[in-house]
């Protein structure tokens, strides 16, 4: 249940995540993308809901590791409600992908959130309406992703991010008993979708840079 909660939270976190993110393709010099910035960091309202956030995704994999070991003392039952006995290659392998993507946020984290909130390191630019500057987060996005090797990295984990939703979905679904004949085969089709939408939708940013920077 726990992980059912917390990870329906987090799938509706990635959209307004992504949303908010795509401001990155406007053609402004960033100017989109650090008014965003700006207001998410200086919300009050936000502020909280981000330290939820911050606790829904280490009780998310907390819950997760646990949930592992479970399974291996149980010789190989991967669910409480299981309705596949023999199960997919995701199901059978959401704690390794689960891990790589918290990997994959704490290295995605360390690149932008931490320099954004707690260092001195990015330009600052000043808009219209604001009375004083506004960190410039578009510049270390575009810096980062000007880099081959980290783009290859960064698609990586959206193809993981993708493998861990397209069980994770609806399976959330399942364990809190929403399965019905009519329901479930919708639930599992906008799964699919929204499985390849989200993380293709991420993977375009750094993409678009490289293309950018490369001039194919």
């Amino acid at each position: 249940m726990v992980m059912s909660l917390t990870g329906l939270f987090l799938i509706t976190f990635l959209v307004v995540h992504l949303l908010g993110n795509l401001q990155l393709l406007a053609e402004d010099d960033g100017e989109s993308f650090n008014r965003y910035t700006y207001f998410m960091t200086h919300n009050p309202m936000i502020k909280i809901i981000s330290y939820g956030l911050y606790f829904f995704i280490l009780l998310h994999t907390i819950q997760g590791i646990l949930i592992a070991v479970s399974n291996r003392k149980a010789k190989g039952q991967k669910y409480a409600i299981n309705t596949h006995e023999n199960g997919t290659w995701m199901s059978k392998n959401m704690a390794i992908l689960g891990t790589l993507i918290f990997a994959f946020i704490c290295i995605h984290m360390g690149d932008f959130w931490y320099k954004m909130h707690y260092t001195d390191k990015l330009p600052m630019v000043k808009y219209e309406g604001y009375d004083n500057e506004v960190k410039d987060l578009y510049v270390a996005v575009k810096l980062t992703f000007s880099q081959t090797w980290i783009v290859v990295v960064y698609i990586v984990g959206m193809i993981v991010m993708a493998l861990h939703l397209l069980h994770g979905f609806q399976s959330a679904f399942t364990t809190l008993g929403l399965r019905h004949k009519k329901y479930t085969p919708i639930i599992n089709f906008l799964g699919i979708m929204y499985s390849l939408i989200i993380p293709i939708g991420f993977a375009i940013i750094p993409l678009w840079f490289l293309i950018k920077k490369t001039g194919l």
